[in-house]
């Protein structure tokens, strides 16, 4: 999977930059663009602060913190996946019996996360240098990138040996960078030039105040630097002192009496931190989008090739309506990201070879699939209402029917999910392909509008074909027939894991 994180992290800049040149082709468009996001507080704290009005600096202000945030959930998955879960595994210890140092797989995990995020700068640096003319913003915006991502591959390898699960690892490391997200967000919300405390204390803010494009702050880097070396000293320090499969902070034993006497009840305790985070998110992130709809206008000003897209991803009803349809698409792609996660939790705990324990009981294999689809997809309408509620509270008007808009599109995240069943079903050591199926669907709902891609490509994703509300009119037949193919996969995949041998690792 590396080479398509690196080549899709590395596009998604590169290809910016030909999109904003398209879309702002005079020096003038361009510094009035710039001087309307740098009064916006929302789109600064979604964005960033703009810092110059050329191509590369917007640039670097538009894809630069979502960009190093892909990095850094690129790195902190890399380094969990080759020490903590294979820790929890049994493979660490079998590969640690050879002529192998107990530092081994960590010094392999960080060095792999190294070559991934210098892919992703040497490709953004060659990438911009043609486009912008400018190579020393390329490169500065490629290590920044760089920076952030290594810089949290460093804090999944100190979370790696204090927790004895790769769930919590995963979890630690992800709070951390949504705590750095709020933190710069909240800095460059409050002060336009992006000098605030907080950013600072980000390092998503020290990826912006290395402003590419704006005048080079290279010593930025050192920073950058002195972080991630003295995370890794730290981090192989604690991997020398404790034996292989432990943590510093060991798995407290669950209570003597609880609620677990059902797989439902054991699916719930599973799955629902999970939950609260997703609908917690999405309240927030909704109310903030809701209330930059009615500046929608304000945003895109004359430019008709940023309405034009606008219009693309949410219809041609009127700004404001396209603009709200377009966000609520987006919760809704990122929806599926959850559902599909749910689902693969069945793969998770066949793998694991806990569900055998479970289905070698009364359980049955219906049921035990039953009680995780059940959140899967039930989560699933939680965490889509909440992105709901917030754009609507955000809003302050037409409530129902934005919250509807993000309703309808309900059933092509269902049908995302019931893919994943599907490949569950029948091909079990094959399941994490069904997040291929969820990325195609994400680029083509994210991408696809801004480079104008062919009708019949657009139509590949089943979120095309659900009515873009509240600027249109409710159609129920494409959700009727999304909902039926939903369901029958789902009762497909779930024919398939009654009649196929359970994994054992």
């Amino acid at each position: 999977m590396l080479p398509v994180w690196v080549l899709v992290l590395s596009m998604i800049v590169v290809s910016g930059a030909g999109t904003i040149e398209g879309l702002y082709a005079t020096p003038s468009d361009r510094a009035e663009f710039a001087d309307s996001m740098s009064t916006n507080g929302s789109l600064r704290a979604l964005y960033g602060t703009v810092f110059g009005d050329s191509v590369g600096a917007l640039v670097a202000w538009r894809f630069g913190v979502s960009t190093a945030v892909l990095a850094a959930v690129m790195s902190l998955l890399i380094v969990i996946r080759h020490t903590r879960e294979e820790e929890e595994t049994g493979r660490q210890e079998m590969i640690a019996s050879g002529v192998v140092g107990r530092r081994a797989g960590l010094t392999a995990a960080l060095l792999t996360a190294f070559v991934a995020n210098a892919a992703v700068a040497v490709l953004v640096a060659a990438g911009l240098a043609g486009s912008t003319g400018d190579p020393a913003g390329g490169v500065a915006l490629g290590l920044g990138i760089a920076g952030v991502g290594l810089l949290f591959a460093g804090v999944a390898a100190i979370a790696a040996q204090f927790t004895e699960s790769a769930r919590l690892a995963r979890g630690l490391t992800g709070a951390a960078l949504g705590l750095a997200f709020g933190l710069r967000a909240a800095g460059d919300a409050g002060d336009a030039h992006g000098d605030a405390v907080l950013t600072w204390l980000s390092p998503l803010g020290w990826a912006g105040h290395l402003r590419p494009y704006a005048g080079e702050r290279w010593w930025i880097l050192l920073l950058f630097a002195a972080a991630v070396i003295g995370q890794g000293a730290l981090a192989f320090v604690l991997a020398g002192r404790r034996d292989v499969g432990m943590s510093f902070l060991p798995t407290r034993p669950g209570p003597a009496e609880g609620r677990l006497g059902t797989v439902a009840a054991l699916a719930w305790r599973l799955q629902r931190g999970a939950l609260y985070g997703w609908t917690a998110g999405f309240l927030v992130a909704g109310f903030v989008f809701g209330g930059m709809a009615d500046g929608a206008a304000d945003l895109v000003g004359e430019n008709e090739s940023t309405r034009e897209i606008f219009e693309r991803m949410g219809g041609q009803s009127g700004l404001t309506e396209a603009f709200l349809a377009a966000i609520a698409g987006l919760f809704a792609m990122l929806a599926a990201v959850y559902v599909v996660g749910s689902v693969l939790r069945l793969h998770g705990e066949e793998a694991g070879q806990r569900a055998e324990p479970l289905l070698a009981t009364a359980v049955s294999r219906t049921a035990w699939a039953a009680s995780h689809l059940t959140i899967a997809f039930g989560g699933a309408v939680v965490v889509v209402t909440a992105a709901g509620l917030g754009l609507a509270v955000g809003h302050g008007k037409d409530f129902g029917a934005v919250l509807g808009a993000a309703l309808v599109l309900l059933p092509a995240v269902w049908l995302l999910g019931g893919l994943a069943v599907l490949v569950h079903g029948f091909f079990p050591r094959y399941a994490p392909a069904a997040w291929a199926v969820v990325g195609t669907a994400l680029a083509i709902g994210w991408l696809g509008p801004a480079l104008d891609l062919p009708a019949a490509v657009l139509d590949l994703s089943p979120f095309s074909h659900l009515p873009k509300m509240p600027g249109e009119a409710m159609n129920w037949p494409p959700v009727l027939v999304l909902t039926a193919l939903a369901a029958g996969l789902v009762a497909a995949g779930l024919a398939g894991l009654r009649r196929r041998d359970i994994l054992t690792g």
